[in-house]
């Protein structure tokens, strides 16, 4: 008996890293574009975790109303994660990398919140938001144009009134208004 509970606390301790490596609520899989780096005649790759965001609240000032209030929504994420890349030629990215991205926000948590769709400029802008409990967990843009596309992916308990305050920070586009 003592054999066997030995084996089986040796079986969960060497399990356990995989449990706590789990990705948190609302954080996706991004698909790996480092290639599209050189096609690309602008790039932005930002992949900020906790830790990192805590270092970057660290540099702004309270003092000043703007980068308090980013102060304060960023003080309960766990990530910031931008990937956006503008092209010389339209459709350069591979289309199967955004399908895979746009597989997983038809999980349960995930919710369409915003779509806006331009036919006549192949363009479309889809904001995601992942759900529990009636509180935000995490965030979803995509924006795909013939020659951009970026992708933001926002994790942790968001404050969606206070949100717009993150757009021009961290890589955070300004999103498209509802007319």
């Amino acid at each position: 008996m003592g054999k066997l509970v030995g084996t089986l606390l040796v079986v969960s301790l060497v399990s356990l890293p995989v449990f706590a490596a789990a990705p948190p609520l609302g954080q996706l899989a991004l698909p790996s574009l480092e290639s599209l780096e050189p096609q690309a005649k602008d790039s932005v790759s930002i992949s900020l975790d906790a830790s990192l965001l805590a270092v970057a609240a660290r540099f702004l000032d309270s003092g000043q109303p703007e980068d308090r209030a980013v102060k304060e929504i960023i003080a309960g994420l766990q990530g910031v994660y931008v990937r956006s890349f503008t092209f010389d030629h339209a459709f350069v990215y591979p289309a199967n990398a955004i399908d895979s991205l746009r597989k997983q926000l038809h999980t349960a948590c995930w919710q369409s919140i915003m779509s806006v769709r331009k036919g006549n400029e192949d363009s479309t802008v889809d904001i995601f938001i992942c759900q529990l409990q009636q509180k935000a967990r995490g965030l979803a843009i995509i924006a795909v144009e013939p020659r951009e596309l970026t992708i933001v992916n926002i994790v942790g308990a968001i404050d969606l009134d206070k949100l717009h305050r993150l757009e021009g920070h961290f890589g955070i586009p300004r999103l498209p208004e509802a007319k």
